[in-house]
């Protein structure tokens, strides 16, 4: 009659845990047509609104990835660094322009009666002599212009190498996000294990008094108890190191007062081959920064070359050059005059003999343009590889998730039917000790597998800038 009861209640407790574990399952929708979200040009989703107070966060992938482009430093880095490109391109081309300056300068020179210009020196026109001018200057050389392209180019480079920075955080805020919602599962799996370990230990100790069981069993069902407790203080730890983790990367004051809001098995199709490799070859930001930096590396060598070309320098002054500071200078019989006056001046600098350092200029300008071609193709060739090594790497994931879901559900149903058996003398206890651990085993592979899906999917957007979400 006791074993009947014993019997009874374990067969309950185990029927509440293979419900609990069907309708986690269940909470699985059909795989929706896939929605995607151009990342690297689609606007920045608002930053979420402050909670009330004592109410935890309730963070979203798109929340967590506005957070992450405005507070993750290595990638505001890159930023920057294309934001002094696009000023450094301006200032070159502003080069190019001419430049208008104000000069005013008084020089004083000793004077000297026996000289015939009443100054020691002969290059000066009086002992105190004003300037005061105003002067447009206009540089005219192929150097200058090819700079300003050099520039431009490495601008569109770093641009594109923005846009790679901002690619790669997805990758960075998806694995962190999700790693965080899948040791939240995990926590949840050790938990029941651990709660079925300690009913399990509970039940050998009923049977041992009732006389069905040695001895043995109960010292078996213990130590898996206490193993069962360790990896659940394990996944508690786990837990924390990966909330600790996302929040140094999302919140500038460390607030790791949050909830993840995004379901991590929900179902994201993995889009076409076809479309995905269109995305990828189109306007692929890898091979635009490599493209940009052999443009601006071609440009550079036209820029040595130029040393050999001569430049013309022109340059117009009008103002003051007299011997009083004033616009009007003293009567000559009886006539003002005026001090105010223009000149121009036109130069051309022909360049003759330098030791070579011109044509070393060159050698080194076509040296970083070849190399620059070299990792051109390196590129293009990597693109082509990427693109089937990460699909394939998406398309394994998901087929084998699929695979650990089922993984999950049959060892969970394993363990219930292999306790019965226990319950009923047909099976020991290492069977259910086994049954245990494989479910242990099963639900954190299958919360592992779910994470390499989403990292698979946020990699497929490392080439074409659409990441998919439910």
């Amino acid at each position: 009659m006791r074993r009947k009861i014993h019997f009874g209640l374990f067969t309950l407790i185990i029927a509440a845990v293979a419900l609990t574990g069907k309708v986690s399952a269940a909470q699985q929708p059909d795989a929706p047509a896939p929605q995607p979200q151009v990342v690297a040009k689609q606007k920045q989703p608002p930053t979420p609104s402050a909670p009330t107070p004592g109410a935890a966060l309730r963070l979203t992938l798109q929340d967590a990835l506005a957070l992450a482009r405005k507070n993750e430093p290595t990638y505001n880095s890159v930023v920057t660094a294309a934001g002094v490109a696009g000023e450094t391109r301006a200032q070159s081309r502003d080069a190019l322009l001419p430049s208008v300056n104000f000069n005013t300068a008084l020089i004083t020179t000793q004077t000297n009666q026996n000289a015939l210009s009443g100054v020691a020196f002969i290059a000066n026109n009086a002992p105190h002599e004003y300037i005061s001018q105003g002067n447009v200057h206009q540089q005219l050389d192929l150097a200058s212009w090819e700079t300003y392209r050099s520039s431009a180019a490495q601008a569109a480079a770093a641009k594109a190498r923005a846009e790679i920075a901002a690619r790669g955080l997805v990758v960075t805020v998806v694995q962190n996000y999700f790693a965080a919602a899948a040791a939240e599962k995990k926590l949840e799996s050790a938990a029941r294990t651990a709660d079925a370990g300690e009913k399990f230990l509970e039940l050998t100790q009923a049977l041992e008094k009732g006389g069905e069981v040695a001895h043995s069993d109960v010292i078996k069902a213990d130590l898996q108890a206490q193993e069962r407790r360790r990896q659940l203080q394990e996944a508690k730890l786990e837990l924390l190191n990966a909330r600790l983790g996302l929040a140094v990367l999302l919140f500038p004051d460390f607030n790791d007062h949050f909830e993840i809001g995004d379901d991590l098995h929900g179902n994201v199709a993995l889009p076409p081959q076809p479309e995905f490799e269109a995305q990828a070859a189109q306007s692929n930001p890898d091979v635009r920064a490599a493209l940009a930096a052999t443009q601006a590396a071609g440009h550079d060598v036209n820029a040595a070359r130029a040393g050999y070309l001569p430049s013309i320098s022109l340059d117009y002054f009008y103002g003051i050059d007299a011997a009083q500071y004033a616009v009007n200078g003293p009567l000559i019989n009886g006539s003002k005059t005026s001090n105010l006056g223009s000149s121009a001046i036109a130069s051309l600098s022909l360049p003759v003999w330098n030791w070579g350092a011109t044509q070393s200029r060159v050698r080194a300008a076509e040296l970083q343009r070849d190399q620059a071609k070299r990792e051109l193709s390196f590129t293009q060739r990597k693109l082509l590889a990427e693109m089937r090594s990460l699909y394939s790497e998406a398309e394994t994931a998901l087929n084998e998730l699929a695979g650990l879901q089922r993984s999950a559900e049959l060892s969970e149903e394993s363990l219930r039917l292999t306790t019965l058996r226990y319950q009923g003398g047909e099976a020991t206890v290492l069977e259910v000790v086994d049954a245990q651990t494989t479910f242990a085993q099963a639900s954190a592979a299958y919360q592992d597998g779910a994470v390499r899906y989403r990292v698979a999917l946020a990699n497929l957007q490392t080439l074409t800038g659409v990441l998919t979400t439910p």
